[in-house]
């Protein structure tokens, strides 16, 4: 015989840690691709500008990416998450499918400056990648130093950036790791030092990009 429902009682999702990770890690995949539609739908309506798009747009994508690779056997592709979850969400679709801004899909093909809306997104997105690595406790000198110097070579592409200083920093973590054997890994205080690092460089690069000045972190 079966045992009485008790409809006051809450149902869980989980029995276990893993379970319960698991299913957050969805809900915050579900959440990007939701804020994505609605930024996306902002933008088109002239709601916000490029500049505020921009950066944002590519810190969703960014995540996306992220969330995707700690629940790969749970998301085989977005079509099949959104239609496991009843999301009707076209404007991010289109924009995960394609993994780049509006103002990057739609830049002038003319334009060549090293400070063009694509150069733009994909420093922005170099640098979340990275600090998305470090809140994931990747710290081994062969997780980090491909994802640095990958943001440092698009980063000091940009005119000015030799005066900036998050510049020196850069430097100064990829010489850190370059003096590491691949199998080490940085120090707890270290990784701390490091995230504080990139992401001051990380708001010094928009503020001089839009022409301000002073502390980066006002």
């Amino acid at each position: 015989m079966a045992l009485p429902i008790n409809m006051d009682e809450e149902a869980r999702l989980y029995t276990t840690n893993a379970q319960r990770e698991k299913v957050e890690s969805m809900a915050t995949l579900f959440g990007i691709i939701v804020a994505l539609d609605y930024l996306e739908r902002a933008y088109v309506r002239d709601s916000i500008t490029a500049a505020q798009y921009t950066p944002a747009c590519t810190r969703l994508l960014a995540q996306y990416k992220t969330m995707l690779k700690l629940v790969p056997e749970e998301v085989p592709s977005l079509e099949a998450f959104m239609r496991r979850y009843n999301m009707d969400a076209p404007a991010a679709a289109h924009r995960l499918s394609l993994g780049i801004p509006a103002t990057v899909e739609h830049a002038s093909s003319s334009s060549d400056s090293s400070d063009s809306p694509q150069r733009v997104a994909e420093t922005t997105q170099n640098f979340i990648t990275f600090m998305d690595a470090l809140r994931l406790e990747m710290r081994a000198k062969d997780q980090l130093h491909p994802l640095l110097t990958e943001l440092m070579d698009g980063y000091s592409k940009f005119k000015g950036s030799a005066g900036w200083e998050g510049r020196s920093k850069i430097v100064g973590w990829l010489i850190t790791l370059n003096g590491m054997k691949a199998s080490e890994s940085l120090s707890d205080e270290q990784v701390r030092q490091l995230l504080f690092d990139i992401e001051r460089a990380y708001n010094e690069f928009f503020r001089s990009l839009s022409g301000k000045s002073g502390d980066p972190n006002s």
